[in-house]
């Protein structure tokens, strides 16, 4: 019998499926074995607060954002029982934020296997990513830049399991034989109760009139739902005869409980009921078939409802306005967001404003303070005549009586004759140096065998706290880099005018400082247009961004993190804003502190102030 853990999984933006926690996998693995009785809907901030705004629809296996409209598929995969998700161990890497992001399910699954069989590291190129985990240390480090970033391992539940025959399809009911099973209890939280009452709405439309456990009576004309006036200061409850009693103290959890199983979906609250089974000729409304006025009226109603429960609610804007959102589908957000105390305002989507308005060549300037408006790079050559022994011997000092530490690099005592296996370099195995800035020591061998595994440009970046000596140049392809000034303000920055810059790199072959030498790259989205504010510290910014230019920073050939596609231009650990009016992305204005990162990325790589004056000497 066939046995496998199950992993619930979302598909993002860039193509890549996203697991969801063990928790929320538990969650929405006991709703698909539930059935039809369960409602065919999750929702996921019953199990994760920080999820609330979503819900899956298990008929079409989609997530949707109820603040946003947006779908994303998902999928309910099977792996193997001794993997990582069926023993709950989860690799996790670092951020800039600090905070930890799970790796792909299949990621930290290839992790855990090497983890397992004790080896010291683990290169994930064979599975498209340019990345090596050092477990000794415990980092990710990027084979293109040596970036590194920490990363951890951690316990946490076991995903479910399943035995049997495992499905092919990720249809839902999981299996036949639960849609006869007799209902469960219906779950009491306000989010559920109202997601109940609005599926029951939009099945009542699409497949005739149900017999209700109850039926609506004195409803008016044309379908349009009575409401019960708002409960104003001091108001007192009303009982279910819409009766107003005395003050009786109720707590919003019985007036849900009391909504939920005696009022029928759809019904307004306080409305009299008739015995099951009862035949009313009176017109049940669809949500679907709501115009406009009822549909804000329902969802009025449904607010009122929560609000008598406790509840907090806020308005749903806009169901009136010429807004591209779905009138249901606005009613329907402003009903669960309320139930899940989110705050709601439904307007017209914002739209990604990626380039400036047209500007004619007229108005394009160059920009003070800065020469020409344009600049190419071609393919430097490393500097010959010295080996990497004479390169080093700059940046270090011998150590005689090595300390009883670690190398870093090979993980041996630096007592003890380095552990590198590598091409064999001319120097003594056992022989010490320290950095002369930083102070940190290493085997001479490992620092130059590392050297010769880099760019071999007569710079060096120490491995522990990435001081760098030299000059560091990197691997960037040829192409163009144009700037200049526009006569448009960026968001944030209404007082200036903006700086464009325009990178262009075509498509080549790979040299023997790449990858894939003699292979062919790809080179995506150019010309690529970024944005400066024409500010000093902007004209700074754009400087250092010139001198990244000439030493080849700015880009690198590795995989796209974005497309997942191998051998192709990619960005080179300095961050651009690549949107002119919007910041949908991230990649765009305002962002108050975008300037002073790309400051402290561009000194990671060894720019500064003081490069500029390198450069013009």
């Amino acid at each position: 019998m066939a046995s496998a853990v199950v992993v619930w999984e979302w598909l993002n933006e860039h193509g890549r499926w996203r697991p969801y926690s063990p928790a929320v996998s538990h969650h929405i693995e006991a709703v698909v074995r539930a059935g039809p009785r369960a409602g065919g809907s999750v929702v996921l901030g019953q199990v994760d607060s920080r999820l609330a705004p979503y819900i899956i629809d298990l008929q079409s296996m989609n997530q949707f954002r109820q603040d946003t409209g947006t779908l994303r598929p998902v999928r309910r995969h099977y792996y193997d029982p001794s993997s990582a998700p069926g023993k709950g161990v989860v690799w996790e890497w670092e951020n800039d934020n600090g905070s930890w992001t799970p790796y792909d399910m299949e990621v930290g699954i290839t992790i855990q296997h090497a983890y397992e069989k004790q080896h010291p590291w683990i290169d994930l190129t064979s599975i498209g990513f340019s990345y090596v985990i050092d477990f000794s240390t415990m980092g990710q480090i990027n084979r293109q830049t040596q970036r590194q970033r920490r990363v951890r391992r951690r316990l946490d539940l076991i995903y479910p399991m399943v035995t049997g025959t495992l499905p092919k399809t990720q249809s839902w009911p999981a299996s036949p034989g639960t849609a006869t099973s007799p209902p469960a209890p219906p779950c009491s939280c306000p989010q559920c109760v109202l997601v109940m009452s609005v599926k029951a709405a939009v099945v009542n439309g699409s497949h005739g009139p149900l017999q209700p456990t109850a039926t609506r009576k004195n409803v008016p004309p044309s379908g349009m739902v009575k409401l019960p006036p708002p409960p104003g200061p001091g108001a007192k409850p009303l009982d279910s005869t819409g009766t107003i009693r005395g003050p009786v103290k109720t707590a919003p959890s019985q007036t849900i409980r009391r909504q939920a199983s005696g009022t029928p979906a759809g019904a307004t609250a306080g409305s009299p009921a008739s015995p099951p089974g009862a035949n009313s000729k009176t017109g049940r409304v669809a949500l679907a078939t709501l115009n406009r006025t009822n549909l804000q009226r329902l969802a009025i109603a449904q607010s009122r409802v929560l609000i008598a429960s406790g509840v907090p609610t806020v308005p749903v804007k806009n169901l009136n306005g010429s807004s591209p959102v779905n009138p249901a589908l606005a009613g329907i957000t402003g009903i669960l967001m309320s139930a899940a105390g989110l705050p709601v305002c439904l307007t017209r989507p914002p739209k990604l404003v990626l380039h400036p308005p047209p500007v004619s060549k007229s108005e394009i300037k160059s920009i003070p303070g800065v020469s020409n408006t344009s600049r190419k790079t071609t393919k430097k050559q490393a500097r010959k005549g010295k080996t990497p022994e004479e390169v080093l011997k700059k940046y270090l000092q011998k150590v005689r009586h090595p300390p009883e530490e670690d190398c870093t690099i090979c993980m041996e005592r630096l007592t003890a004759p380095s552990g590198y296996k590598g091409p064999q370099p001319t120097v003594k195995p056992d022989l010490v140096g320290k950095l002369s800035r930083c102070g940190h020591i290493y085997h001479i061998y490992c620092l130059v065998a590392m050297y010769n595994n880099g760019n071999k440009d007569g710079s060096l970046q120490c491995p522990t706290c990435k001081t760098i000596y030299g000059v560091k140049t990197g691997t960037q392809p040829p192409g163009k880099m144009e700037y200049h000034l526009i006569p448009h303000s960026l968001p944030g920055h209404p007082d200036c005018k903006t700086i464009r810059i325009i990178y262009s790199i075509p498509p080549g072959i790979q040299g023997p400082e790449h990858p894939n030498p003699g292979k062919s790259f790809s080179a995506r989205g150019f010309p690529r247009h970024c944005y400066l504010p024409d500010s000093e510290k902007g004209r700074k910014v754009l400087k250092l961004l010139l001198v990244a230019w000439d030493r080849r920073l700015i880009f690198a050939i590795g995989t796209s993190s974005t497309t997942g596609e191998s051998d192709t231009v990619i960005w080179n650990e300095v961050h651009h804003k690549t949107e002119f009016g919007s910041n949908l992305t991230g990649h765009g204005y305002p962002d108050a502190n975008y300037l002073d990162n790309v400051l402290a990325e561009l000194a990671a790589q060894g720019i500064s102030e003081d490069s500029t004056a390198q450069e013009k000497d």
